[in-house]
């Protein structure tokens, strides 16, 4: 007995409309992600199971129209009552070419637009939600696994009955069916490993879904292009193209099996789907996979923690105390998903950076480093106080309250960072990582607006690296971090780059003003210097030549006295000798010449070129003859 198709459809088309709604709900109320995107495909084959139920009426319509036909004209009369076109006589199939001409592809133009739009509308909000605790996830993981089975159930029978029975049209809905079973399967699990302390899974399922969306809408495109170019012949079944191939090999992957066995044999130009070999792979494939998967079970039994490594252990989410924390090793623990370790580098010097970001290219080191380049993919400007006079204006400004003297700083700042508890900085926060920076950002700026700019630019730079790492490692101390800050760098302090060339120009004009002032000084100081030497010499030189004058008056004074009694003594002799002396000391630096007789012809030759001796100058004179 032929089983009444249409009312499957419905059936299905029901059961989609209940669970779907039940779904979205359900999904909104649990804050699932993944149970908020799935819906979509509910929504989705809400639609597709509506068309291809009308389009059943209008098929089945036909085929009654036919009967009739074939019955009334077994008559007679049949010849005279029918005298009309065929179209006046089948209206019905009329419909249904029109129905599958027309509003079957705009259906699937409109279904189009609705996967894309879902798509890029989830991946959007998948971008900027952030996971919300669960409400009553016990009960809503119950739910989801009886929509699971429920549409399994039905689904599979459903897509039993077009695959024998040559149903086309029950296909598209039993591929939603199954599909919504298998996502209701994935929410309910992507739930459990919520409780079990894996907040992202639920996440990444969303995604995964989100994704699947947008493959469907891109297949659907592709086909309304192919089915511009295809061939048309009368009288040949065409695969509806609201039939999406992707939701169905999802739905019933087994049919990829057979889909392989006949690709095989159609590029072997053989059964080979009917040798031993693909028999023997077909029956134990299942049983080879399930060895895998139980081998890679086992292997989740084993952990190593490498060296500088530390493991914390948990079983369903919940820290094994008394193993933790897991030091270097090989440990043993029960499999995946009951006992889950995580690894910490805690002997490792990590870092971050606070003000900017890396360029990707950033292993190349830059030969000169200025500040009129930017050296960061992006650098963050800082305010920093600042005691230099400021023009009449600004201090106006100040005194009224109107603002304070402040500048803009681009800062580089690296911190580096150990984990001294690895269980405080694992389980005491979220992220311990991203508020240890966030922590670090805000000392900085809280410091910095305390400080002079060319203070900590110049010679406050290694003090403030110091204040800055007590004040880091206070605060991560006071929110229990587990960390130990090991160096707070300042090497990277500068203008921003937009105004550094003016800011070099104004340092460098007032540096040239500070040399031209202390030239003039030191030209100053040694002006002044060499005046007051000048004037000492001089004075000096006068008491000496004053001394020398009077010293020698003196010794004159007292020769004469001695030369009075000299005088006195033998007059004659005196007067002789002091000729002498006078003749001596006159000739004493003159040359002299010996000349022989006049009454002789002799030639002398005088050798001008040589000097005469002096130890002929130096024959002692004979004593003067009383």
């Amino acid at each position: 007995m032929e089983r009444n198709i249409q009312k499957i459809g419905i059936i299905n088309l029901l059961v989609i409309l209940v669970v779907g709604a039940a779904s979205l709900f359900l999904g909104g109320y649990a804050h699932t992600i993944a149970g908020q995107i799935g819906s979509y495909f509910f929504g989705l084959g809400l639609l597709v199971a509506a068309v291809s139920y009308f389009q059943m009426r209008l098929e089945d319509s036909e085929r009654l129209e036919k009967l009739e036909f074939e019955e009334l004209t077994k008559t007679k009369d049949a010849a005279s009552l029918f005298t009309s076109t065929e179209v006046e006589t089948f209206p019905a199939a009329r419909s249904r070419e029109q129905f599958e001409r027309f509003f079957v592809p705009a259906f699937t133009v409109l279904l189009f637009l609705l996967q894309a739009g879902a798509a890029y509308w989830a991946w959007r909000w998948l971008a900027k939600i952030t996971a919300a605790p669960l409400q009553k996830p016990t009960e809503a993981m119950a739910l989801y696994g009886l929509f699971a089975l429920t549409l399994f159930l039905l689904g599979k029978y459903s897509a039993g009955i077009a695959r024998l029975e040559k149903k086309r049209l029950l296909r598209p809905g039993a591929s939603f069916l199954l599909l919504g079973s298998y996502i209701s399967f994935v929410v309910a699990g992507c739930i459990a490993a919520v409780q079990m302390g894996f907040p992202r899974v639920d996440l990444y399922a969303g995604r995964v879904l989100a994704a699947i969306l947008g493959l469907a809408a891109v297949e659907t495109l592709i086909s309304l292009i192919l089915e511009i170019y295809r061939p048309r012949i009368k009288g040949s079944e065409a695969r509806l193209l609201y039939d999406s191939r992707l939701i169905g090999l999802l739905a019933q992957p087994e049919g990829l099996i057979t889909t392989v066995a006949q690709a095989l044999d159609y590029q072997f130009g053989f059964k080979v789907s009917e040798t031993d070999f693909y028999r023997f792979l077909e029956k134990w494939l299942p049983w080879l996979v399930l060895a895998q998967l139980g081998v890679l079970l086992l292997s989740t039994c084993f952990i190593f923690i490498g060296p500088g490594e530390e493991g914390l252990l948990e079983r369903f989410g919940t820290p094994r105390a008394a193993r933790n924390p897991l030091q270097s090793g090989l440990h043993l623990k029960f499999p995946w998903p009951i006992d889950i370790a995580h690894r910490f580098r805690t002997q490792e010097i990590q870092s971050f950076n606070i003000g900017f970001e890396k360029k990707e290219d950033a292993h190349e080191k830059e030969t000169t480093v200025v500040w009129t380049v930017g050296h960061y993919k992006e650098e963050t400007s800082m305010m920093v106080a600042s005691r230099e006079p400021r023009a009449a204006a600004a201090t106006n400004a100040v005194a009224t309250g109107q603002g304070v003297p402040a500048d803009l700083l681009a800062v580089g700042i690296p911190v580096q960072f150990q984990i001294s508890d690895v269980q405080a900085w694992a389980y005491n926060h979220t992220d311990a990582g991203k508020l240890l920076e966030k922590i670090a950002t805000r000392e900085v700026i809280r410091y910095l607006v305390g400080v002079d700019l060319f203070e900590i630019m110049s010679s406050g730079r290694s003090k403030a690296a110091e204040d800055l790492q007590g004040r880091i490692q206070t605060r991560a101390n006071e929110l229990k971090l587990g960390v130990k800050i090991i160096f707070v760098g300042l090497q990277d302090i500068h203008p921003p780059v937009k105004v550094a060339a003016s800011f070099e120009a104004v340092n460098a004009t007032g540096q040239e003003n500070e040399a031209k002032l202390r030239a003039a000084e030191g030209f100053a100081s040694k002006t002044v210097t060499l005046a007051r030497a000048e004037a000492e010499k001089k004075v000096r030189e006068s008491e000496s030549y004053a001394q020398r004058k009077v010293t020698s008056a003196a010794a004159q004074a007292a020769q004469f006295t001695n030369q009075i009694i000299a005088f006195q003594a033998s007059p004659q002799v005196f007067v002789q000798r002091a000729y002498l002396q006078a003749l001596a000391r006159g000739a004493a630096s003159s040359r002299k010449y010996i000349l022989g007789a006049t009454n002789t012809q002799d030639v002398i030759l005088l050798n001008l070129e040589d000097k005469i001796r002096p130890d002929f100058l130096d024959i002692p004179l004979p004593p003067a003859k009383p």
